[in-house]
């Protein structure tokens, strides 16, 4: 996309790589999940620079390269025995200052807006709340695991409603692609995660997002995050 300026690129691709290093801290610095981040990262941005995802007529489109992979492997973790040790394992005080990412996302996206590459309903002008979940990041982070005021009860609403601001902006996204069964932004669909940098947005930000939220619930309802701020 060459009406894209440079440091927008290059902003996203630093707010993509910091997200992965606060998951790469919350998994005890574990090298295996840094490779493989970083693998599905460069893999992505290859398919990505090809042109690949760009190609919207076929069904089912070619999109779910991007998105399918990270959910399945998801899927796994909390299916077997050798993931939920894993997520166990995840530090949730470091799963919740990973959502303040979602703040510098929502910058670019009002960026990629400007340079009419997504619509604007994908913004915080638009029907996108989603930069709520990074602004209260950092409040609860310092209320429940500093100060320690909060318990498990509101740690749990907050991680709920943040996954269902998530999962507002995902579907509003989806619908606004030019895919076959677009609804929303006909006028300016969503293009901007068809490139790279930006399909990294779909492939790693959301799931490591997803994936923080679904750790931080299990962890707290299984009291198993009460060694963390209590």
């Amino acid at each position: 996309m060459e009406q894209i300026p440079n440091y927008l690129n290059i902003f996203f691709g630093l707010t993509t790589l910091f997200t992965i290093g606060i998951f790469y801290w919350a998994a005890n610095q574990s090298k295996f999940t840094l490779i493989i981040l970083l693998s599905w990262l460069i893999l992505q941005f290859i398919i990505g620079i090809t042109g690949f995802y760009t190609i919207t007529e076929g069904f089912p489109p070619r999109f779910l390269l991007l998105i399918l992979p990270p959910f399945i492997f998801i899927i796994g973790l909390f299916s077997t025995t050798k993931g939920l040790l894993f997520v166990d394992r995840l530090n949730i005080r470091t799963l919740t200052m990973l959502h303040v990412v979602r703040i510098p996302v929502e910058f670019v996206l009002y960026g990629l807006y400007v340079y009419k590459t997504v619509p604007e309903l994908m913004t915080f002008e638009g029907r996108n709340y989603d930069i709520i979940s990074g602004l209260t990041a950092p409040i609860i982070y310092y209320l429940g695991f500093v100060k320690k005021q909060l318990n498990t009860k509101i740690l749990l609403i907050w991680n709920f409603i943040c996954l269902g601001l998530l999962f507002n902006i995902v579907v509003h996204a989806v619908l606004s692609a030019p895919f076959p069964f677009q609804l929303f932004a006909f006028e300016q669909p969503n293009i901007a995660v068809l490139y790279v940098p930006f399909n990294w947005l779909p492939s790693c930000i959301v799931p490591l997002v997803f994936l923080s939220h679904l750790a931080s619930i299990r962890l707290l309802f299984n009291n198993k995050g009460n060694a963390f701020y209590m």
